[in-house]
């Protein structure tokens, strides 16, 4: 199944909810705050909230490791500089309408200290995704590329895990000087990821709280 089949079966499921929700029969808006828009503006939080959260929990704890430990690196490289920009724009965008919907469905004039709080780990949520997106993706992807060219001279790369690497920088100071440097951009950009994915936990116990089951 392809990915515009699984999008439309998935567009398909969530028009069949909303046709059937309460608000669609009868409803009357009583001002800008209507039963509807408050329900679709909670629907656009919770689904770009999960995905962003689901996505998050994957990517950090889940399918990089396995990637890491099963596939060549330069290969396992080749893929994460095509996949963390895609993930890093989707988190954003995903963290950006859960700004956009809850601040507007809890103004800061007459928020609570608890709701202003919960917009403050969405927005940092949001700011650590954009800050890896244009800053420490784009840096660790060319750091990278030139790692790799360094390696391929010592035909080194194709194997699965760092030992070959480890080796080999121990007598060449130019590969060791790259790995010092990959390592702390993409230390840094390991930690905004925590911090966002971090900032999107604390939102759960939030929403846990207001579910009514």
């Amino acid at each position: 199944m392809g990915w515009l089949t699984r999008f439309l079966a998935a567009v398909a499921f969530l028009a069949i909810g909303v046709i059937f929700s309460p608000e669609t029969f009868g409803s009357k808006s009583d001002g800008p705050k209507s039963p509807a828009l408050s329900t679709y503006l909670k629907l656009a939080h919770l689904l770009s909230f999960a995905t962003a959260f689901g996505a998050a929990l994957w990517v950090t704890f889940i399918g990089g490791i396995i990637m890491f430990k099963n596939l060549p690196r330069h290969q396992f490289g080749n893929l994460q500089s095509k996949m963390f920009p895609a993930y890093f724009t989707m988190v954003g965008i995903c963290c950006a309408i859960s700004v956009a919907s809850f601040g507007y469905l809890h103004p800061w004039s007459s928020s609570t200290v608890a709701d202003k709080y919960q917009l403050g780990f969405l927005i940092s949520s949001l700011a650590f995704n954009l800050t890896n997106l244009f800053v420490f993706t784009p840096m660790t992807i060319e750091m990278m590329k030139q790692r790799h060219k360094i390696e391929k001279e010592q035909n080194i790369g194709e194997e699965v895990g760092w030992s070959k690497n480890v080796q080999v920088a121990k007598v060449n100071p130019k590969l060791a000087a790259m790995n010092k440097k990959f390592g702390m951009i993409h230390g840094l950009s390991s930690l905004a990821n925590i911090m966002a994915f971090g900032s999107l936990a604390m939102h759960t116990w939030y929403l846990a709280g207001k579910l009514d089951l």
